[in-house]
């Protein structure tokens, strides 16, 4: 069997989570995270922390929104205001928000996350 080395490019893999927290590229973040290709994971303020989201919009095409432990919508007018930046959005539960985004980013995708902890 050949194994090959993954690549993450600029960006960074969520290596963990946790209740309470996220970790990434070895740094634990309490609460909620947000990460995109060439900046540094940050505390997310959650739906109402639209700035840093919006603030993409150049860098990424898809954003994945994790919603906690289980899959919840988002507010209406967060996926109007990312939807009218030019933002594709993708709600799932954190840690397939965690997956789907670690896997996107090793196939070089432009692709960013914003996640709520896991009780």
């Amino acid at each position: 069997m050949r194994l090959n080395e993954v690549r993450f490019g600029d960006g960074m893999p969520v290596d963990g989570y946790g209740p309470g927290f996220f970790r990434v590229g070895g740094k634990v973040v309490t609460g909620g995270l947000i990460v995109a290709p060439g900046r540094d994971p940050a505390v997310w303020g959650g739906y109402d922390d639209r700035a840093p989201l919006l603030d993409m919009a150049t860098e990424v095409d898809v954003l994945f929104i994790g919603t906690g432990a289980e899959i919840a919508h988002i507010p209406a007018d967060l996926r109007a205001a990312l939807e009218a930046a030019g933002i594709g959005v993708e709600v799932m539960a954190s840690p397939a928000a965690c997956r789907t985004y670690n896997v996107l980013l090793s196939e070089g995708r432009r692709v960013g996350l914003a996640v709520r902890p896991v009780a």
